[in-house]
């Protein structure tokens, strides 16, 4: 049936040739985007969990920059403490030859004394951002060292940034404590706390050198040629005991790092984790998209072409009348 006031199908081609544009209008966007979700009409739960995964992922990666700074804090004061170690082996060295009688105990302190300030030249240079675990030198020096670890959301959705914690301090006039050198109170410090003579009961305290503000007049380790055997052997063992408790903060530190290190990696393969799903969820396949891009511009030009026709068709009855 051929109606002069309702042309049926011209209506249906024109509607078909409108569904065909904006298919493909749709399928332009996502070549030109690269997602089949951009926005929240595309898929409303996609795109929700899609926009918070990559929120987290922005967060994963300011943890790794934390966690890129919290290692060089720690790689500093590990080194710093491994060389100190060293050197006070080298310490125990000079006193255990200090013992054997004809040295002179004045050149062997003289060397005593270049390693005190090498002591003090490592504490002071073991510093990375204003962050340094080897010296106390404020009353305002934080006890805790807290450094990121990690970005954290529960199953509630919850945000939390756990950290690493060091309690630098350790335990005052003690064995038991991290700092290599206080200069505020002195019992703090490996080289500057009384803990190490108090533990192993010698006569006199001894200490490598006192702090410089700790107000403390402890025997440090020195000799002349009157320092007797006795006074030698204790400094033996108060180094002995000293060098132990350096070593085991340098394994801690190391501990740390190494675990600073493992978190670092694992936020990474986990940030790959997290931009592979949110792909799945709403990147667009490049290639069903391209040949439906090429069905669609077909389907559009045959569209077009029906449209033509049937206009043609009512030229035709025109032409009758």
């Amino acid at each position: 049936m051929v109606s002069k006031n309702t042309n049926v199908t011209a209506y249906t081609a024109l509607q078909s040739l409108r569904n065909s544009g904006m298919s493909l209008s749709a399928s332009q966007s996502r070549m030109t985007t690269g997602y089949r979700v951009d926005k929240p009409s595309d898929n409303a739960a996609y795109w929700s969990i899609a926009t918070t995964m990559r929120s987290d992922n922005r967060s994963i990666a300011s943890v790794q920059d934390a966690l890129n700074m919290a290692g060089s804090v720690i790689d500093t004061a590990s080194n710093g403490m491994r060389t100190a170690t060293d050197l006070m082996s080298d310490v125990k060295a000079r006193l255990i030859s200090a013992r054997d009688t004809g040295v002179d105990r004045n050149k062997i302190n003289s060397e005593l004394d270049e390693m005190r300030r090498q002591f003090r030249s490592i504490a002071e240079s073991s510093s990375f951002s204003q962050e340094n675990w080897l010296q106390r030198s404020s009353t305002a020096d934080r006890a805790n060292r807290d450094l990121v670890g990690s970005f954290v959301r529960d199953n509630s959705g919850m945000v939390t940034v756990n950290t690493i914690n060091y309690d630098i301090n350790g335990k005052a006039g003690t064995s038991e404590v991290n700092y290599l050198i206080d200069d505020v109170e002195g019992e703090r410090g490996i080289l500057t706390g009384s803990g190490f003579s108090a533990e192993l009961g010698t006569a006199k305290t001894w200490v490598m050198f006192n702090g410089t503000n700790a107000g403390t007049n402890y025997n440090e380790i020195r000799l002349s040629s009157n320092t007797s055997t006795t006074d030698i052997d204790e400094m033996i063992q108060v180094v002995d005991l000293m060098t132990e408790r350096m070593t085991d903060v340098a394994t801690q530190i190391g501990a740390m790092g190494t675990r600073v290190d493992m978190q670092f990696e694992f936020s990474k393969q986990l940030q790959g984790s997290i931009s592979k799903g949110v792909g799945g969820m709403v990147d667009a396949n490049m290639d069903e998209e391209s040949n439906r891009l090429k069905a669609l511009q077909v389907r559009e030009q045959l569209g077009i072409k029906s449209l033509s026709i049937v206009n043609t068709s009512v030229q035709s009855v025109l032409q009758l009348l």
